[in-house]
């Protein structure tokens, strides 16, 4: 009996302790959440009541001493550095962070904002010249990561002109792209039936160049640069483009820049925008002719962009660009090593400013093609090294015979003046009327084009199981594709259209249609 009394204290005494335990984990866990709420908040108060941190530009690190130099707040200051804190991840022109105490603690981002310039000549590895508002020049260190963008002339800078740093190289995609040099690999030999042209451009162009000294004792100045003026699709963007090659195997073995810019890529409706990106064009193609290589700025379509002052349909733009043009021409600053090739379809169009002496003074007509001009040009195109079927090469005994014969061939049928090849009838401004055939519309690109339908055609002919190669069919049938495509344009084009694309002595005033009515 009295072990069984003493026996049930002890079980209650053991739930007791359950208990008592259960409630102590319980203030535990409690104690514990409060001591990180405590801990937490302690951490804001902290983080509250910290002191603000100064942002100030890094400029230099003196690794020995632990100190930075760096602008802050435009003063210019050396400054013990937080052990925490990497010198060697720090460029030049980062922000980085200081503490009451006037110690840098951490870094920081570069800045994204400022100013916005144009370059106009890099001084050093570290350094640019600058042109902002107004014109003014201001001389500026390179940001680190600036340093190895490959800047050029012409280029957008965002800058901290307070702090004197470029932070950062904006790529305007307008500029851009007109700015990018080609190396051209066209060759004079490359180019058919424009031999007087090619002579008369490497007289204007190449003599200066390769004998300045001559020039010089007989006090004759070079040209700044040519006109190449003629109906489209003729050649002169290739004569530009041979121009720039073979001024650089006749000067001093460089390579020569050919800077290719269209007319109506330059116009903007934004007022300034025009003239801005002529300035960037030439300042880029002075700073690439500084290392002695030759620059060829090339001006395709040029009567779009500088059209006779005073002939603007909505908004006479041109009396701002073409006197733009002129001061980059004329300007203090020589246009040594670098020259100006202008293409047009209607010179006439274009400011007499700009053509007369001094300027673009020699003008060269790049005619159309007669026939021995065209079989020039076949040449070019269609050569032996192309497939040509066996049976073209068995009939006429060689390859070169059958190459030969295709040629003649095209020539024949491009130049036959008959119902077939007629376009359509043209009234003239005198009152007399002329009929137009596909002779007086062809072209070298025309030319090209046809091989180029021939080809395709003869590689078509071969997927179906015919004889591989080349056929006189073939070069005839892409002749009777240009053929219906100029008919087809003769029904849609106007009178002022075909002004320009043939080129005649007189004006057309309207066309009389041979498989239709009038336009």
């Amino acid at each position: 009996m009295n072990e069984d009394l003493k026996a049930e204290p002890t079980e209650d005494m053991r739930r007791l302790i359950v208990s008592l335990e259960e409630k102590n984990d319980r203030l535990a866990k409690a104690l514990h959440q409060a001591r990180g709420e405590l801990v937490k908040a302690q951490a804001q108060l902290l983080e509250v009541n910290r002191p603000p941190l100064t942002l100030g530009i890094f400029l230099n690190a003196d690794i020995a001493s632990r100190q930075v130099e760096a602008v802050v707040n435009g003063r210019h200051m050396r400054l013990a550095v937080s052990p925490s804190l990497d010198l060697h991840s720090l460029a030049y022109g980062q922000r980085i962070r200081i503490d009451d105490n006037l110690v840098a603690v951490a870094p920081d981002r570069f800045q994204r904002t400022g100013s916005i310039v144009s370059v106009l000549e890099l001084v050093g590895d570290d350094r640019v010249l600058v042109s902002g508002e107004g014109g003014q020049e201001h001389m500026l260190f390179l940001a680190g990561p600036v340093r190895h963008g490959n800047l050029r002339p012409g280029d957008s800078l965002v800058v901290d002109l307070r702090s004197g740093i470029a932070l950062e190289r904006i790529i305007r995609s307008d500029v851009e792209q007109l700015l990018t040099p080609e190396i051209p690999d066209t060759n004079y030999e490359d180019i058919g039936g424009l031999d007087e042209q090619i002579a008369q451009v490497r007289d204007s162009i190449e003599l200066p160049f390769t004998h300045p000294e001559m020039y010089r004792a007989y006090g004759l100045r070079p040209p700044k640069g040519i006109l190449l003026y003629g109906p489209p699709g003729s050649g002169k963007t290739l004569i530009a483009k041979a121009v720039a090659n073979s001024l650089s195997k006749a000067g001093s073995g460089k390579r020569t820049y050919f800077l290719s810019i269209k007319g109506p890529e330059l116009l903007n409706k934004f007022v300034g925008e025009t003239e801005r990106q002529i300035r960037a064009i030439f300042s880029r193609a002075r700073s690439l002719a500084a290392g002695d290589v030759p620059v060829v700025v090339f001006f395709d379509e040029m009567e779009a962009l500088f059209r006779t002052r005073g002939t603007g349909v909505s908004s006479d733009v041109e009396t701002m660009i073409v006197p733009q043009l002129l001061a980059e021409m004329d300007g203090v600053e020589a246009l040594d090593n670098v020259v100006i090739i202008g293409a047009s379809n209607r010179a006439d169009m274009i400011d007499p400013a700009v053509l007369r002496p001094g300027r673009l003074d020699v003008r060269i007509r790049v005619e159309r093609p007669d026939r021995v001009g065209a079989r020039d040009i076949f040449t070019k195109y269609l050569t032996p090294r192309i497939p040509i079927r066996e049976t073209e090469i068995a009939a006429h005994g060689s390859l070169d015979a059958a190459v030969d014969h295709m040629i003649d061939q095209a020539v024949e049928r491009l130049f036959v003046t008959d119902e077939t090849s007629a376009l359509f009838d043209a009234r003239l401004a005198s009152g007399r009327t002329q009929r137009i055939y596909f002779r007086d519309v062809i072209s070298g690109a025309m030319i090209a084009g046809i091989v180029e339908r021939a080809k395709k055609l003869a590689i078509k002919d071969a997927l179906k199981g015919e004889e591989h190669g080349l056929s006189v069919a073939h070069i005839l049938s892409g002749v009777h594709e240009e053929m219906r495509e100029s008919v087809e344009l003769a029904q849609t084009s106007s009178p002022e259209d075909w002004a320009r694309t043939i080129d005649l002595r007189e004006e057309i005033v309207a066309i009389s249609q041979l498989r239709g009515g009038d336009e």
